[in-house]
């Protein structure tokens, strides 16, 4: 009996064994919650390349809609395990929470924080032509003209809510000045208005911006980082003049709320590596992209301070998708 016994309990070892090894190889499904072919995306799929050594497999799964909000929820409802992560941004994890009046998931409470991953500067850019006629030169000109003519500037950006609104808001409020604002469907029909000198001046997108700053069609008066931007160094921030203003484009990772502190570790190690790779970083800077590898604390603590600044601007504003 004790003969037949032992092969049996070594046949029942080697079973667990193999489902255990099977289980560290199953593909992390990394949640984008936005369409394939932007920053957003590329930057994931950059990511998962790097650290399949580590990490093995991750599969991107793009769920656009409602702002970002199906992917988000997709995550926040996930099995804590590790193998269901996703993309935290500005818009899911900031502004969406008091721009839409029903939200699917709390952004400060289902979710754990793995890294931050980049950042992208927004631009204060101003219609060349316009900036000749009325003779501004630098943010302190615009300030100037905006406060001896009230009303008279205007600035578009890709709709009510928008990165671009938002910060044009808290521009104003800070400034102490009166524009009005012109919403448009989308970033680049924006991006046309302020070409065609239809609107003044729009906080855009470095990275769509810098080819028509470069061409000289549109004026750089300042990055919105706190600090200047490497990318383009000889351009101030807006913290210069207006002391703690900061409107960055950031996104990041993170797991479901409950996920264990040894995995969350684990993720962050790999992450946090492949973002410090110089390969990777060279990849970034040409989408204007700053890596911002944090250890998760960091990035929670980070999320947590956006999404109050922002309950402030978006109330000001007014915006609101119902």
């Amino acid at each position: 009996m004790k003969r037949r016994l032992f092969p049996l309990l070594a046949l029942a070892a080697m079973a667990l064994s193999s489902a255990s090894a099977l289980a560290q190889t199953k593909p992390i499904r990394l949640v984008v919650p936005y369409a394939p072919g932007g920053p957003i995306d590329i930057t994931a799929r950059v990511l998962a390349e790097r650290v399949k050594d580590s990490l093995g497999t991750v599969i991107i799964e793009n769920r656009a809609g409602a702002g970002g909000n199906i992917g988000a929820d997709m995550v926040a409802k996930a099995a804590p395990d590790g193998l269901t992560i996703g993309i935290a941004a500005t818009a899911t994890h900031a502004v969406n929470p008091w721009l839409y009046s029903k939200m699917p998931y709390r952004a400060d409470a289902d979710f754990a924080p793995i890294t931050q991953m980049l950042r992208v500067p927004n631009v204060l850019v101003i219609n060349a032509e316009t900036a000749q006629r009325l003779g501004i030169q630098s943010l302190q000109d615009l300030i100037a003209y905006a406060r001896a003519n009230p009303g008279k500037l205007n600035y578009g950006s890709g709709g009510n809510g928008s990165a671009g609104h938002l910060a044009g808001e808290l521009f104003k409020t800070q400034a102490g000045i009166y524009a009005v604002h012109i919403p448009y469907n989308g970033g680049n029909p924006a991006q046309l208005a302020l070409l065609s000198g239809q609107v003044d001046f729009n906080f855009d997108n470095l990275a769509t911006a810098s080819a028509n700053i470069r061409a000289g069609k549109l004026k750089a008066l300042a990055v919105t980082t706190l600090k200047r931007s490497p990318a383009l160094p000889q351009v101030p921030a807006v913290a210069e003049a207006l002391p703690g203003f900061s409107v960055d484009t950031w996104w990041g990772l993170v797991a479901p709320a409950g996920t264990p502190k040894e995995v969350l570790a684990r993720l962050n190690h790999a992450f946090v590596a492949a973002l410090q790779a110089p390969e990777t970083q060279t990849r970034f800077a040409a989408l204007m992209a700053e890596p911002v590898p944090t250890a998760p604390e960091a990035f929670g603590s980070f999320m947590k301070a956006e999404l109050a600044k922002y309950e402030k601007v978006v109330k000001a504003s007014g915006a609101k998708v119902d």
